[in-house]
């Protein structure tokens, strides 16, 4: 394995501004920067972009980069441009006078990176350009971001992607550098077959994100407990993902009756109304996105504190891209989901009504299991979560189920009696009607079909219907029942559940514990700053977003939080002490160094001022104090 040259530390330390690689990304930019092609699997915030920007800097010619989303390309070149890095894209928002000029620079060599959709990089008149680039400046690397979207089984899959395989077969010299946030042992196979990286070095990071916090609730009353949720979250940026448009729309205009700042985002709304939601909440401060799954992807923003699920994702991919769009900047954060039974009935169907061939559904049901089993986990849901990637993982303390452990009981004959109610009325009802029978109700279906005259009726009378949802579930997860979506969720026993049904053997079921909010555990989170740094943060604060607005991008962009909290701590007074900063180099000290030194020098000046003041008002007080006690002792 390759490691990293001794110019691409300079480049890192004077262009990017960090003083060190992290993980594995030494070795990948040492392999890129030698020639070499590479899968690069890595967390969201884990640091991928400088994989593949670096190494492109190192290497003659400009670097293309393959991205699925016009917003994360516009968001890497603003702050590619920031750090002084000659970058720009080439998608359909650009008029045609600019996305000629960009060709033109593309062609002179006065570009280090060029992002690009895969839709017009496949188009003759761009294969054209890059067959000239090759000629005359040379091609640096191709990288293909959100490389998982080549997997038909994934959850984000983009049909153009499994063209891409044409540019090892037209320009083989040239390295590439596929990479993802999320992918099972079946992606990353599938993702090495379709692209022809069947010989490219794999790097695997950790898939861990300490700093998140997993939480499962039971559904019940959902608006209420998201409410209760967020009430730990004012102001904070959030997204919360509902699985239809309708429900979208519905809770983004119930939070805002409530008092939330929030914005709908999917597919059916108009591409204006899109783009203008999506640009608040990257550029505002507490925003909610109420989204489908269609909002995410490539979003930049690093300091959106919870991700919220009112609805089971598909898959633990799907869940694991998703909920890492949360603290990526090592801060603290929330990754909180409610379900119930009705969102496997409702995938289930999904799966089973799709056109995909009988292979493709086997997997995303197996897919769906996994993500049912997950969310009925006794264990640490992030010991659960990492297996699944292949990793193994102790105990986290930082999710509901190390916080909180569930109890365990002996659910076996419990267990029966629901399947046998499930089997006296010919396995063709749901678990609500199921639960009513169990629970001796006489309602007008129970009365219908006779089943208040079945040996069952009333056998569970002293479990409520909260306790027989939770036992329902569990057979689900278990792989006992099925949720046949073609007869409208009716359950039916499995073959697993011939040996728990005849008493052979014990099942043991997790008891809903009560959940309480504990301390959060800090993980990589900034050491909290002293009254007078926070004062000087806030002032940090405005005086980046002013900068943001001027220029029309996102704050981060300027700077990111963690180097403001930095800033604020060591309060650097030369241009010299500025770059020692993470996240601040050479680029940014020309750019905005005089301002940050000013803003810095006019705070602790007034922070000074503030403390002489004090010091005076507790010298008065301390003189005014005296005299009074002389005063009583001459009295």
């Amino acid at each position: 394995m390759s490691s990293s040259p001794p110019e691409a530390l300079d480049v890192l330390q004077r262009v990017f501004g960090f003083p060190a690689f992290r993980g594995q990304q030494a070795a990948i930019v040492g392999h890129l920067k030698g020639g070499g092609d590479a899968l690069v699997l890595m967390p969201t915030g884990g640091g991928k972009s400088l994989c593949f920007q670096l190494p492109a800097l190192l290497r003659p010619g400009c670097g293309i980069v393959v991205s699925p989303l016009i917003a994360l390309m516009q968001d890497q070149v603003d702050a590619l441009l920031q750090l002084g890095v000659q970058a720009a894209f080439l998608n359909s928002s650009l008029d045609a006078a600019t996305a000629t000029a960009t060709e033109r620079r593309l062609l002179a060599g006065d570009l280090d990176l060029l992002y690009v959709a895969p839709e017009r990089l496949l188009t003759e008149r761009f294969l054209g350009l890059l067959d000239h680039l090759a000629e005359r400046q040379g091609i640096a690397l191709f990288a293909i971001d959100e490389a998982h979207c080549v997997s038909q089984w994934g959850h984000d899959f983009r049909p153009e992607y499994i063209q891409l395989s044409l540019l090892h077969q037209r320009y083989p010299q040239v390295p590439r550098i596929a990479l993802t946030a999320t992918a099972d042992e079946l992606t990353r196979d599938e993702i090495r077959r379709r692209l022809g990286l069947e010989e490219a070095q794999v790097f695997v990071a950790s898939f861990d994100r300490p700093n998140i916090r997993y939480t499962v609730v039971d559904r019940h009353n959902p608006r209420q407990q998201l409410l209760d949720f967020l009430a730990g979250h004012r102001n904070d940026a959030g997204i919360v993902y509902c699985l239809s448009r309708k429900k979208v729309d519905e809770t983004a205009a119930w939070l805002q009756t409530q008092g939330v700042t929030a914005l709908p985002y999917h597919a059916g709304l108009d591409a204006d109304t899109r783009r203008t939601h999506q640009q608040r909440f990257v550029r505002e401060d507490g925003v909610v996105m109420v989204a489908t799954i269609a909002f995410g992807m490539g979003i930049d923003k690093p300091d959106v504190r919870f991700v919220v699920h009112l609805d089971l994702p598909k898959s633990l991919e799907a869940y694991y891209q998703e909920t890492g769009r949360a603290g990526r900047d090592g801060d603290p954060a929330d990754a909180w989901m409610t379900y119930g039974m009705n969102d496997v009935v409702i995938h289930s169907q999904r799966i089973d009504e799709s056109a995909a061939p009988d292979e493709q559904k086997r997997i995303e049901r197996r897919k769906l299991d996994a993500m049912l089993g997950y969310c009925e986990a006794a264990g640490c849901r992030r010991a659960l979560l990492l297996r699944y990637f292949g990793e193994e993982h102790m105990s986290c303390g930082n999710c509901d189920t190390c916080i909180t452990p569930p109890e365990r009981w002996d659910g076996t004959e419990a267990a029966r009696k629901f399947m046998s109610a499930c089997l006296r009325t010919g396995q063709r009802f749901g678990a609500g009607h199921l639960i009513d029978i169990l629970r001796g109700k006489h309602t007008d279906k129970v009365a219908q079909f006779g089943h208040d005259n079945l040996p069952t009726f009333g056998v569970g009378h002293e479990v409520d219907e909260a306790g027989w949802r939770n036992v329902a579930r569990q057979l689900l997860a278990a792989g006992l029942l099925h949720a046949d979506a073609n007869h409208y969720g009716a359950l039916k026993l499995t073959d697993a559940a011939r040996p728990v049904l005849k008493g052979e053997t014990t099942l043991m079921l997790r008891r809903q514990p009560v959940r309480t909010r504990s301390p959060r555990k800090r993980g990589a989170a900034p050491s909290p700053l002293l009254p007078q740094a926070s004062g000087l943060y806030e002032t940090l604060r405005q005086w980046r977003a002013a900068t943001a607005r001027e220029q029309g991008v996102p704050a981060y962009v300027i700077l990111h939080d963690r180097t403001l909290h930095e800033l604020a701590s060591l309060k650097p007074n030369t241009q010299e002490q500025l770059l020692t900063v993470a996240g601040i180099g050479a680029a940014k000290v020309e750019r905005y160094g005089q301002a940050l030194l000013a803003a810095l020098g006019q705070a602790s000046s007034n922070d000074e001022d503030a403390a002489a003041s004090d010091n005076r008002s507790d010298v008065n007080d301390l003189a005014s104090e005296y005299f009074a006690m002389s005063g009583a002792q001459e009295e």
